[in-house]
């Protein structure tokens, strides 16, 4: 028998399974809980995992469970009612939250999970699917001191780069900050890259100079692999994933009484293109929507620069 700590995870979709993977072959116990799409779930479980069906009961069984969803709305939903973590939740339990999610939220939930003993972790995610099934994820905590030290170990099977930000709250505050700039470059690549077609350089060459210089980043490589070079699968981030986290980071702001007109900007050009029906198109396909509305078509822009 194993005496490490017993790991559950809710959330095991692009991101988690790679994640959940990672734990179990750092030698944790793993529990999870399924959704809709069963290949991943049976994926784990053919490499060891146990599945629950509830979160009272993964509560019930795990010493510490991650979760890794959507939004604030499906983190509380996880929480509460009568097959919630917090039925199932006893003292020393500690949930750590990958998800991007509203800072506000996740202090309400640290209260109510604190009256049951337990803690919170916050810690978003950085990069891809891709880094996750390799356990080379970014990772910004927010959490105590003990509770830092006991996840710490846990963390660093599926992260190579971890930042502890502050307590708890802390990390879902970085992960807006971290997204809102993202998404602000995504903005700001799109219609540079369709002025630049528009005025004669070629996409192809504002990736090629603009990636090459001191302008240059990873964003921007993953960013304009989909947008020239047309992979499709370079960035699964959704619109309407993108939406969602720059209306919260507009959101914290607001609390703060900060001035945001770059941010209010980026909120609106995700609203926009969520509403006009491409909430399922990766947060490239900006690109393709900045170029359609200046009566171009990026696609065939990169061709003639080929």
């Amino acid at each position: 028998m194993s005496d490490k700590p017993t790991v559950g995870f809710i959330g095991v979709g692009l991101m988690g399974h790679g994640m959940a993977k990672n734990i179990l072959q750092g030698g944790y116990p793993l529990v999870i809980k399924g959704n809709r799409n069963r290949d991943p779930v049976e994926s784990l479980k053919s490499m060891g995992a146990t599945e629950v069906q509830t979160p009272r009961e993964m509560a019930e069984q795990c010493d510490v469970i991650h979760l890794c969803l959507g939004n604030s709305p499906q983190i509380e939903a996880v929480y509460h009612g009568e097959d919630g973590l917090l039925a199932g939740a006893r003292p020393g339990l500690i949930v750590v939250d990958c998800s991007t999610a509203d800072p506000v939220s996740t202090m309400k939930l640290a209260e109510a999970l604190a009256e049951k003993g337990g803690t919170i972790v916050d810690a978003p995610l950085g990069r891809t699917p891709k880094e996750a099934e390799e356990g080379t994820l970014d990772a910004m905590v927010g959490a105590d001191d003990d509770s830092y030290a006991k996840v710490l170990p846990i963390l660093e099977c599926w992260a190579g780069n971890i930042n502890r930000v502050g307590g708890t709250g802390a990390g879902h505050k970085m992960k807006l900050l971290m997204n809102l700039i993202s998404m602000s470059y995504a903005a700001l690549y799109a219609e540079a890259t369709v002025l630049g077609a528009k005025v004669g350089i070629a996409p192809q060459t504002v990736q090629k100079v603009i990636g090459s210089s001191r302008l240059g980043n990873g964003f921007f490589d993953t960013f304009m692999s989909y947008a020239v070079d047309r992979n499709r699968d370079a960035h699964k981030f959704t619109i309407a994933n993108a939406s969602k986290d720059v209306r919260y980071a507009n959101a914290m702001a607001a609390d703060a009484g900060a001035l945001t007109l770059i941010a209010s900007a980026t909120r609106q050009y995700f609203s926009h293109v969520e509403a006009i029906g491409h909430a399922d198109d990766y947060v490239p396909f900006l690109a393709d929507h900045v170029a359609r509305l200046n009566g171009m078509d990026l696609e065939e822009e990169v061709s003639k620069g080929a």
